[in-house]
């Protein structure tokens, strides 16, 4: 899982410049605090935060606890009557040889894009939709990409259906054959371009209006994969600053003037 490093005035703040950048809440990542700020004098506060921050990596079940669970299996049988050696088990058939122990190899990218592509052509035909899977792997990175006609259930307001849809995806083609290095991406139609490109526009005409007010904006509460695509267009603008406040599901940007 690649590593984002941030900066803020408080660890607080570059923890959720962190999260923005990741895009994901802060359940699903993990954090290491790099530089806190000092103490200054008359209660100032010298220098910044630095954050470090990843995805949280999915972890396999304990081999400790799968023990557990079949010692209580065993547990739970009744017990068997043992023989005596006055009385030993007679079979008419040779005692097998025992068969080689083959090491099982790690799901690869592939095997990630072949599940996703299955998962879906399954929810389309249960849907009764049609559609056509494209799936593409770069290094550990996978998008998967679902195109055809009449495919906004699967979008839904903003993009929460396919948020979900999405999860739906990760769990069937990475949790199922237990991938923890793969990152995966689904779009619909081309909604997420069309997204960024409505907001990005939209990032700018606001941008343009905290300029002219020299007022902050607060706007409307957002997924964080909206808010990144915030934050990222406007980052090269030295007129105005922003960052984000708020808990998810009501977490927005704010947009202020760079003064």
């Amino acid at each position: 899982m690649e590593w984002v490093e941030t900066t803020a005035k408080s660890v607080e703040e570059a923890k959720e410049l962190a999260l923005d950048q990741l895009g994901v809440d802060e359940a699903d990542a993990e954090f290491e605090i790099l530089e806190e700020p000092k103490p200054g004098l008359f209660g100032r506060v010298r220098g910044e935060a630095r954050v470090r921050a990843r995805v949280k990596p999915t972890r396999p079940r304990p081999k400790v606890e799968r023990r557990d669970r079949r010692r209580r299996d065993r547990e739970a049988k009744p017990d068997t009557p043992a023989r005596t050696k006055a009385e030993p088990a007679v079979s008419d058939s040779p005692t097998p040889a025992p068969r080689p122990v083959t090491p099982q190899s790690a799901p690869s990218v592939t095997d990630v894009a072949a599940e996703a592509d299955k998962f879906l052509q399954g929810l389309l035909d249960a849907l009764g939709l049609q559609g056509t899977v494209t799936v593409n792997t770069e290094g550990d990175d996978v998008e998967v990409n679902l195109d055809g006609d009449n495919l906004g259930v699967l979008i839904g307001p903003r993009g929460i259906t396919l948020l979900a849809v999405q999860d739906l995806v990760r769990v069937a083609s990475q949790r199922r054959i237990n991938d923890h290095t793969t990152r995966l991406r689904l779009d619909v139609s081309g909604y997420r371009e069309k997204r960024r490109e409505a907001l990005a526009r939209f990032a700018l005409a606001q941008a343009d209006a905290v300029v002219a007010s020299g007022e902050p904006l607060r706007l409307e509460a957002m997924p964080s994969a909206d808010r990144k695509v915030i934050h990222d267009v406007l980052t090269g603008r030295t007129d105005v600053v922003t960052h984000s406040e708020g808990e998810d599901p009501y977490r927005c940007v704010v947009i202020a003037p760079a003064s």
